[in-house]
């Protein structure tokens, strides 16, 4: 019943290999480029997954990376150092320092579970794909490769003009500004109290030797100014 409902549609013989060849004509008139690698290198999208890099000043060690990748291609070795007391009477402290980390090219399946994980923005993806070996056991990059394709990463798209700025810009701007007060501060203190030390530093003038009118400062008269005649009704007084 259900088949003599279907309605049928009259097909022209032919027609799908008529299609077929349509699409081949049209691809045989274009003009064919070929890029001539490794001359010229191609222009890959922005957020091409060629390797990971690694920003190692980021890294605190926490092995999420580690533990989250499928296929359990990073290797990372640490060891812990005490810190002392950033103040007086305070009480130390311990942290993890990067001793190695590691990454097997050769089991890593580019899936970005350990860059989406890092809660510390330690590790990006570079466009960077040149990285062939004859042998499988040079695939494995340790964290001075890294490094150095982590300055291959490309800048981050730029936010909507009507967008937030990031909590990470606004935290560094706060203290670059705290610290520029500082700095400020600290200078014109350095300046009054070179003032001060420059009029501590100055000599004194002599207390005698000026002259005022016909007398010196002593109160003794003046030999090179001639003195004034007395009255007479002074002394008659």
């Amino acid at each position: 019943m259900a088949e003599s409902l279907r309605p049928t549609r009259s097909r022209i013989p032919g027609s799908g290999l008529a299609k077929g060849l349509a699409v081949t004509l049209r691809t045989m008139t274009k003009k064919t480029v070929t890029a001539q690698y490794p001359d010229a290198q191609p222009e890959l999208p922005p957020r091409s997954r060629g390797v990971i890099g690694l920003f190692e000043e980021n890294c605190t060690v926490c092995m999420l990376c580690a533990r989250e990748c499928p296929d359990w291609c990073i290797y990372i070795d640490s060891h812990k150092e005490t810190v002392p007391p950033a103040a007086p009477g305070g009480r130390e402290r311990s942290r993890n320092v990067l001793d190695r980390f590691a990454i097997d090219f050769s089991l890593c399946m580019y899936c970005g579970i350990c860059i989406e994980v890092c809660p510390f923005d330690a590790l990006f993806w570079s466009p960077e794909f040149e990285y062939a070996e004859t042998d499988i056991h040079e695939l494995t990059h340790e964290r001075d490769k890294l490094r150095e394709w982590m300055w291959t990463v490309p800048a981050p798209p730029a936010l909507d003009p009507g967008a937030e700025e990031p909590k990470e810009l606004a935290a560094a701007r706060k203290t670059a500004d705290k610290l520029a007060a500082e700095a400020a501060t600290a200078a014109e203190a350095a300046e009054l109290e070179a003032q001060a030390a420059e009029q501590v530093a100055r000599p004194e003038p002599p207390a005698t030797g000026t002259t005022t009118g016909t007398t010196t400062t002593t109160g003794m008269p003046d030999p090179s100014k001639p003195s004034k005649p007395s009255d007479p009704q002074d002394g008659a007084s």
